[in-house]
């Protein structure tokens, strides 16, 4: 089933219908649409014509009431990202068209967010519950990802060009079958991350294109005490013929790693012009290194003519 956004008066509703029918196609034609969040559901794909432009908008009160997420690597309620899909499976985004976040006004909260923060990151340690971890304020002022899905399964991202989201860019959680390919990401804004893999299973990375104002790729699998309650390690994934560029790094692990990682293979690659080309973090507990000893295989196999020129690779 196909269904056209110009018969309903927003996207939403017309994934709502196409959800009810069963699932199908959601056509986004040629021309500028504006939008709030898009929240989608089981057997629906996206779909961007080519042409097709969707702004998302900069009015943080669209993005309420709160849902379920996880911010930096410990899990909370918080706006909800541009497009958010929870528990769902057979999703796709695609198509030849652009999302374009207007972020700038979000980013401004880079410089306000520290207190909540740091809230936060030892809610797990003083045993507050995930479900009184609520947040979603301006005095907060913890910024939502663009695309965000969450403990889904089959997911495509395939075609089309990103730009300027509030936070992190493409975020899945505890997602396993996800194949991102030949996706375009543009973004400027502080920690403006292009792809955050986190506690996922079974990614493909392929024929992307990032252009970031922070980490290009960066795998992650749960702060601290959160991460090791969750205990869902980042494994499996594959970066193949991507082209990265810009940022503080280009293919990351961490720093939120307390859920381990394991088995990253990057390979035909093109890196250049960055603070670091491959780098390893970790915060306060090094469980990425720790996994990895006890295993006795390194976590990240880089090879087959990746070229990496004008920048370093640091392992901290």
């Amino acid at each position: 089933m196909k269904i056209s956004v110009r018969k309903f008066a927003s996207i939403q509703e017309t994934v709502e219908e196409c959800s009810r029918k069963g699932g199908g196609e959601v056509i986004i034609p040629k021309g500028e649409w504006k939008t709030g969040p898009i929240h989608l559901k089981s057997k629906i794909s996206l779909i961007l014509e080519e042409g097709a432009v969707v702004y998302f908008s900069d009015n943080p009160q669209d993005y309420l009431p709160v849902v379920f997420t996880r911010w930096d690597g410990t899990e909370c309620y918080n706006y909800s990202p541009l497009i958010y899909v929870r528990d769902c499976s057979d999703i796709a985004v695609k198509g030849k068209g652009r999302l374009v976040g207007n972020g700038a006004t979000w980013w401004s909260w880079k410089k306000l967010q520290q207190s909540a923060a740091d809230e936060l990151r030892y809610t797990e340690s003083r045993r507050i519950p995930v479900e009184q971890r609520v947040y979603g304020t301006e005095k907060a002022a913890l910024r939502s990802s663009f695309i965000q899905f969450i403990g889904c399964r089959n997911v495509l991202l395939e075609g089309f060009s990103i730009e300027d989201g509030p936070h992190w860019t493409i975020h899945p959680v505890y997602c396993e079958d996800v194949v991102i390919r030949n996706i375009k990401i543009n973004t400027r804004g502080p920690n403006t991350d292009g792809l955050n893999p986190d506690s996922c299973a079974d990614v493909l990375i392929e024929g992307c294109y990032f252009d970031t104002g922070d980490d290009c790729v960066a795998i992650n699998s749960g702060l601290n005490e959160d991460g090791r309650r969750v205990g869902k390690p980042c494994r499996n994934l594959e970066i193949r013929d991507c082209t990265m560029t810009g940022g503080h790094g280009e293919v990351v692990i961490g720093s939120a790693v307390s859920g381990c990682v394991e088995n990253i293979y990057m390979h035909d690659c093109r890196i250049c012009d960055t603070m670091q080309g491959v780098r390893v973090k970790t915060m306060v507990f090094p469980a990425v290194m720790w996994r990895a000893s006890v295993l006795g295989m390194p976590i990240l196999y880089v090879q087959n003519n990746t070229c990496i020129t004008n920048c370093e690779c640091r392992f901290l």
